[in-house]
């Protein structure tokens, strides 16, 4: 009786769990996981399915080439111990052995192995491209680069039930019934070739953390679901009018008073500050556990401090000497909208506070960019400031939207004194196209967001990279469905999964000004997100829609190919802890 009704439970279980594309129990000798159906996100550019399948069972050798690349090996150990973790299967590890066969030199792996994964490096190949090719005793990867090498396990993973992606060693429905002796034993993977490569090189997210600070385990969280849709670049917007959010030395007022504000709700209409003390900020030893986080997962991350507007959280922190106005009292912002409340750039002190913080951003972010936003400054104070008026004159023009140039220019001369390892190319929103932007030269870089296809078009012609980053749709903190049960957001929930996805990046671009294309970028801006629930819910699964916009290639992209592909993404978020808007998938 108890071994029937020990029986009926994992049918049960696992019934319920292939409805959403999961596994399945066979019979009542073990719980073995059903074959999945192929749906990769992002869609590789070449793939072919194969009768049969590889299975993780018994005795499986990863076997290593003769690599001198350390990262190389890194990823692939990498793999090894999320895959115990995951299923609990050992791979093992070895390096295959050269033998002379007739005279010749021939390869020979593991033969105490049931099966094997064989890497190769193929320098032949892009930094990001791989290639997979599943046969049922036998899955070889090539790549040149270890982000090839990675990518090509992430497909792996994806191949393979959902849980393995996540990196749980279960599921929630099992869990909840205490059926832990119905955990798969055997994890299969269908028969495949696949040759793939990104599009775009730069495949982005930007949070904002300075309307709301979320902490670093839920940016860990979000650089995994970023790194499980082959996703490079977090643009990380650390500044803003109300909060600084980020540990400078030299500057300690900009964390102990910047970083803090007396409402966590931000005024907007009838929405008015509660009054109570928010905020938070990262220190310098969390900068460093979250890049080296990211770099595991072959994201940079790009720090943004926007200067000079949207800066009032600075200002407040010192006015003596960031303000147009010190003699008024500054406090950081209680609410939403664009503050005139900009930094004195005629202030020489001002000038130097902007390149002390470049050189501590410059310590703790490796990656060679950095983003100093350029959006929405008001040039009233400016207008107002004696010392502005002057420093307007002296550069010869009339027109104050070019004293912010001109701040660029010599925060961009000071980057150019550094050594080279030092050196920072300068991103900007697409606002600063609109004043003189010949002294900055046409190595920065554009990020197109309001009217997003003609500025990129502006700023390519120039001379200028460009991101594509389209206020619609890919700002995806907008409500994403016209449902009641959408959280408070912006948007009257037209940038719907279908719409973001629809967006075709460079579209009907002439030829000669698509090298200047880095890629895409969806943002998300957090003035009426006050809890990461709600980041990730409005996040995903939009997010994934522009993962493949920057990874496929056009002719491989279908709106109705992708909603079917997307929906065992239901049980990667349940099983990885993430929420997510429901309404697009199966009931």
């Amino acid at each position: 009786m108890r071994r029937l009704l020990f029986v009926l439970l994992c049918l049960f279980a696992f019934t319920g769990m292939a409805q959403e594309g999961s596994v399945a129990y066979p019979s009542e000798k073990e719980c073995v996981p059903m074959a999945q159906e192929i749906s990769l996100i992002p869609q590789p550019a070449k793939i072919c399915v194969n009768e049969g399948k590889f299975l993780f069972r018994g005795k499986v050798a990863i076997c290593y080439p003769e690599i001198k690349d350390r990262e190389i090996k890194a990823v692939a150990d990498n793999f090894v111990d999320e895959f115990k973790k995951a299923t609990g299967i050992k791979l093992k590890k070895t390096t295959p052995k050269k033998k002379k066969v007739l005279g010749k030199a021939v390869t020979v792996y593991d033969k105490k192995a049931d099966a094997h994964i064989v890497m190769h490096v193929d320098n032949s190949m892009g930094g990001e491209a791989y290639k997979l090719s599943v046969a049922p005793k036998r899955i070889d990867i090539a790549a040149a680069k270890p982000a090839g090498f990675f990518y090509a396990f992430q497909t792996l993973k994806q191949l393979m039930p959902r849980n393995v992606m996540a990196g749980v060693y279960t599921d929630s429905f099992t869990m909840e019934l205490g059926l832990h002796d119905c955990l798969p034993t055997e994890y299969p993977v269908p028969c495949v070739e696949i040759e793939d490569e990104p599009r775009f090189g730069w495949r982005g997210f930007m949070l904002d953390e300075g309307r709301h600070f979320y902490g670093k385990e839920e940016i860990k969280k979000i650089l995994d679901v970023m790194a499980a849709y082959k996703m490079n670049r977090f643009h990380w917007h650390l500044t803003e009018d109300q909060g600084w959010r980020i540990e400078i030395k030299k500057y300690p007022k900009l964390t102990e008073v910047g970083a803090w504000r007396n409402s966590k709700v931000l005024g907007w209409g009838e929405v008015k500050p509660d009054g109570q003390l928010y905020g938070g900020y990262y220190t310098r030893k969390d900068v460093k556990e979250i890049v080296d986080y990211a770099k595991q997962r072959f994201i940079e991350i790009v720090p943004e401090v926007d200067i000079p507007g949207h800066s009032q959280a600075a200002v407040a922190s010192y006015p003596e000497f960031l303000a147009c106005d010190p003699e008024k009292e500054h406090e950081v912002w209680l609410w939403q909208g664009v503050s005139p409340d900009v930094i004195n750039v005629a202030n020489p002190k001002a000038v130097q506070f902007a390149k002390d913080v470049i050189d501590e951003l410059t310590e703790m972010f490796p990656f060679g960019y950095i983003h100093l936003g350029g959006d929405e400054c008001p040039t009233q104070k400016w207008e107002r400031n004696s010392d502005c008026q002057a420093l307007l004159k002296e550069i010869g023009s009339e027109n104050y939207r070019d004293l912010q140039i001109h701040f660029y220019k010599q925060l961009k001369e000071h980057i150019a004194q550094k050594p080279a390892e030092k050196q920072r190319k300068l991103i900007f929103w697409n606002e600063v196209l609109h004043g003189n932007t010949a002294p900055l030269g046409d190595d920065i870089t554009i990020m197109a967001w309001i009217g997003a296809d003609n500025a990129a078009v502006d700023a390519a012609k120039r001379g200028m990279n460009t991101i594509l980053s389209p206020q619609i749709p890919y700002y995806i903190n907008r409500r994403q469905s016209k449902l009641e049960t959408e959280p408070r957001s912006q948007g009257y929930g037209d940038e719907t999964v279908e719409r973001v996805y629809s967006y075709k990046p460079m579209n009907n671009v002439d030829a000669s000004l698509q090298p200047k294309y880095m890629g895409v970028q969806a943002n998300f801006w957090t003035e009426w997100v006050e809890e990461p629930e709600v980041v990730e819910y409005l996040m995903l699964p939009r997010l994934a829609a522009v993962a493949e916009a920057g990874w496929s290639k056009p002719e491989r992209r279908d709106y109705k190919d992708f909603l079917k592909r997307l929906q065992g993404e239901a049980v990667y978020y349940r099983l990885k802890g993430v929420s997510y808007g429901k309404h697009v998938f199966e009931k």
